[in-house]
């Protein structure tokens, strides 16, 4: 085992399948003379050159445009933005290009190519720079979308994202980038579309994916003390969404929270929350909570951003007020 950070782990799952396989190429702003924007390709140019860790002019749309082009001529690209909300502007590409083609052409042409940067709230960066995406791509056929939590999750599944023959969005978070953690000294991968229980409870099942379920752990140190046990599913992959494991756990502790760092309208979290009352009504002794953001654009008031963000505060009064035990 060895501490790496979470810029090691993408950095290090990129090198490793580029050194097993010479048609992934890593292309975006910055990724190869200035090391990344978050230096997730630090030192990445000089092992594999220019030929595969290309700069480009700040062009989403022309960059994205090349790489689907490049995969359905035989590359594996891995396409990096600065920020997802920089992706808007090729949103074209991803959504009428690399996710239809597959099915436009009969299943006669494959687009194994990865979508990654960071992704949703980052601090005081604006409405325009402070966008969770997650929901908008997943509500899109043709599209796999990955939000890891924590280092190790980042590099199993994106090694494992690089390989897969679809089109993946693997959403990361700049809050996220200096986080440390043990990582096995040997190759791993870890399966897409994959739930995994993080933390088994008895009175609520608390449903969060990405760098936001870092709360739901410090809640619940608190709501331990009241004697009130979380069960934490991560997500991993909103689509396709491993419901199953979901249910399962609902059905154990018949109360369900879902946090989410993403508007609430047309939310995973109203997805899950479908599912859960089509599939496990009759199992719930209490109404679905969901926690989410603001229904507004980003604020940049420190005092506006903590009325709109999630807090542990929010998780703590849900999780009481489901259970009787609002003091």
């Amino acid at each position: 085992m060895k501490p790496i950070s979470f810029r090691e782990a993408i950095k290090e799952a990129m090198s490793e399948e580029m050194r097993r396989d010479k048609s992934i190429y890593l292309i975006g702003e910055e990724v190869g003379a200035y090391n990344g924007a978050y230096k997730t390709s630090k030192g990445m140019l000089a092992e594999f050159g220019k030929q595969r860790v290309i700069d480009t002019p700040i062009s989403e749309l022309g960059f994205s445009g090349i790489g689907i082009g490049s995969a359905l001529n035989g590359c594996r690209p891995i396409i990096e933005f600065m920020t997802f909300n920089f992706s808007l502007v090729a949103i074209d590409q991803i959504i009428n290009n690399a996710a239809k083609i597959r099915q436009m052409s009969g299943g006669q042409w494959e687009i194994p190519i990865v979508f990654r940067g960071p992704n949703g709230f980052a601090g005081q960066l604006g409405a325009t720079h402070s966008q969770s995406l997650a929901n908008l791509y997943a509500n899109c056929p043709g599209l796999k979308v990955v939000v890891p939590s924590n280092p190790y999750d980042a590099k199993g599944l994106l090694k494992s994202a690089i390989k897969d023959n679809d089109v993946i969005l693997f959403l990361e978070s700049e809050l996220m980038y200096g986080d440390q953690m043990n990582i096995p000294n040997q190759e791993y991968y870890l399966p897409l579309g994959k739930s995994i229980i993080k933390q088994t409870g008895e009175d609520i099942t608390l449903v969060s994916f990405g760098q936001i379920l870092k709360l739901a752990f410090k809640a619940s140190e608190e709501l331990e003390q009241a004697n009130i046990n979380l069960e934490i599913i991560d997500l991993q992959t909103i689509r396709p969404l491993d419901y199953k494991t979901i249910l399962k756990s609902v059905k154990k502790t018949k109360r369900l929270i879902i946090l989410e760092e993403a508007w609430p309208f047309g939310s995973i979290s109203a997805e899950i929350t479908y599912l859960v009352q089509k599939y496990a009504f009759d199992y719930l002794d209490s109404p679905i909570k969901r926690i989410t953001l603001g229904d507004t654009p980003a604020p940049y008031a420190k005092n506006l951003i903590k009325l709109w963000y999630p807090s542990k505060e929010k998780i703590i009064n849900s999780a009481k007020k489901l259970l009787d035990k609002e003091s």
